[in-house]
């Protein structure tokens, strides 16, 4: 039985609009303008999938005045890509976007401080050279995250996820806000990844892009400056036209770029139950006021349960986070700019390292104020970084474990990127290059994963790594040595014992050791006993000695 399903359109100051699509054989279906601004019709429709569009007067600046041109719905929930038509589903009588029955929503997830976060991107997570088969898709994630599961994972961020242009990129050029990408696979899919990672306790944030849009997404095409900026305000670091959060259309009270976002956001988290957003290109935002809002809007809709937002904030710092700041966590990324040049033997900087492994000393205030890693999509892999100096073998998965510990045990949120636990190698490219599976058939391989495995365990397992509390207790700068310890009130205490230079120390003796008694040592499995407040041992070239209090 057919159903009157309404189709509207907000484009305020255009002349006119119509509906075509597969139900009117592409014919026009005049709609009328509301005094709210949208343009509006109803079709009677059975139940099915139909292909839409709409056709509207431009008032676009890079168009002729008043031209008619055929857009997608900026709200269309799934998109055909060949004829890159809307796609609009009728069941029952009512739109829907599917109809997945979530099975895994009672299940207790992780606090924001427990957090171990694996970026991935889905086209070149799965699969592999020596994989016969086309992978890339969110089935095969889920395929994958048993093994997740068995390396201790908690949450995974998915690189962006919005339909964008062709079948292969990073995401970062959104040019649907509504639809999810339709080369990773269905909407249905998708919440089958997202239930199956809630089912085994692994909370799942998205990367947002909410700074622009792709050149051809629909509002550009609509009234290009009433949603954006009418040229770039910072050509250096511009992706697509870039949302005006500040205009505010005085006629309609309403801020058309923060109502869109808005919209966008409030969908995704009830559509798709997510945990979290990483906001991308916050600082180029630039809009606190707009971070706070939308912020808020998220959380609300997520309701009781965890979410977690994060901004990319390049460079970082910790105005984005604290008291003032909207965002609940930053990328860390001047923990990476530090580290990787000490684990390369580049400097030794005692200082910047102390600076952030305790995030306080920046002016962040706490645990979930930064997330810290040895590498991302943005950079280069620490292998790669380690082969460009000629270091290789034995020599980087010693210094690849040395950053591991150092990761797992800071001040922070820890995100690893994808591979990056086995050693992949290859380095950063906006090209499809799918991480290599193989290369856990190695033994340094296999050994640098199980090294991951039982750190991660350690960080899960032991509440002094969810605290702000740090000590740099010992400092040598002439050996490039230096410890800290990480306690809680409940008596949980680690210390970590680092030796950033190329010597093996023999004998070495760490002062001011924290409690004197048996402590575990955790990278060779054995006991020791501190006495005097002091602990001797041999310290080989970058390598860490993690101390677990018993």
């Amino acid at each position: 039985m057919a159903a009157p399903i309404e189709f509207k359109l907000f484009a305020p100051y255009n002349k006119g609009a119509a509906l075509i699509g597969s139900f009117s054989n592409w014919e026009d279906i005049p709609m009328e303008k509301d005094e709210e601004g949208f343009f509006r019709t109803r079709v009677e429709l059975e139940d099915g999938v139909y292909q839409y569009k709409f056709r509207v007067q431009s008032k676009s600046w890079f168009l002729e005045a008043d031209q008619w041109v055929d857009i997608v719905d900026p709200y269309a929930t799934d998109i055909d890509d060949p004829t890159q038509n809307g796609l609009v589903r009728i069941k029952d009588g009512d739109r829907i976007v599917d109809t997945y029955v979530w099975k895994h929503d009672d299940k207790p997830l992780p606090a924001d401080r427990e957090l171990v976060i694996y970026e991935m991107h889905v086209a070149d997570f799965s699969g592999g050279e020596a994989d016969p088969l086309a992978r890339g898709q969110y089935k095969h994630v889920v395929e994958k995250l048993d093994y997740l599961v068995e390396l201790g994972i908690n949450a995974i961020e998915l690189m962006p996820l919005k339909e964008y242009p062709g079948d292969y990129s990073w995401g970062y050029n959104p040019r649907y806000f509504f639809a999810a990408e339709s080369s990773y696979g269905t909407t249905e899919e998708l919440k089958n990844l997202i239930d199956e990672c809630h089912g085994r306790g692994i909370r799942v944030i998205i990367d947002g892009i909410y700074n622009h849009a792709e050149a051809s997404s629909p509002l550009t095409q609509i009234d290009h400056d009433y949603w954006f900026h009418h040229e770039p305000r910072d050509p250096d670091n511009n992706w697509g036209p870039e949302f005006n959060y500040e205009f505010y259309d005085e006629n309609l009270g309403t801020f058309p770029a923060r109502r869109f976002a808005g919209d966008t956001v409030r969908f995704w988290i009830q559509e798709y139950h997510l945990d979290g957003i990483r906001f991308d290109a916050a600082r180029q935002i630039a809009n606190y006021d707009f971070m706070h809002w939308i912020v808020q809007e998220a959380k609300s809709v997520a309701g009781p349960k965890p979410f977690y937002t994060v901004a990319e904030y390049i460079p970082d710092e910790p105005s984005i986070t604290n008291l003032d700041g909207p965002m609940d966590g930053c990328w860390h990324d001047s923990f990476y700019h530090s580290l990787i040049p000490q684990l390369c033997g580049d400097n030794f900087d005692l200082e910047r390292l102390k600076e952030v492994i305790d995030c306080k000393r920046q002016g962040y205030l706490g645990a979930t104020n930064v997330v810290n890693y040895l590498s991302n999509h943005d950079h280069d892999r620490v292998f790669a970084e380690l082969g460009s100096r000629g270091i290789l073998d034995e020599a980087a998965f010693k210094r690849a474990k040395l950053g591991t510990v150092l990761l797992m045990t800071a001040v922070g949120v820890p995100l690893i990127w994808m591979g990056e636990e086995f050693g992949e190698y290859k380095p950063k490219t906006i090209e499809q290059s799918k991480i290599d599976w193989t290369l856990l058939g190695n033994d340094l391989n296999k050994g640098l994963w199980e090294y991951y495995k039982g750190l991660i365990h350690l960080r899960k397992n032991n509440q002094a790594l969810y605290t702000e509390n740090i000590d740099f207790f010992h400092e040598d700068p002439d050996s490039k040595v230096f410890a800290y310890t990480r306690w809680n009130d409940e008596g949980s205490r680690v210390v970590v014992v680092a030796n950033m230079s190329e010597n093996y120390l023999a004998g070495y003796s760490v002062p001011h050791f924290p409690a004197n008694g048996t402590w575990h040592e955790w990278t060779g499995n054995y006991d020791i006993e501190s006495g005097d407040d002091n602990i001797m041992i041999d310290l080989p070239e970058y390598e860490a000695k993690v101390f677990v209090w018993q």
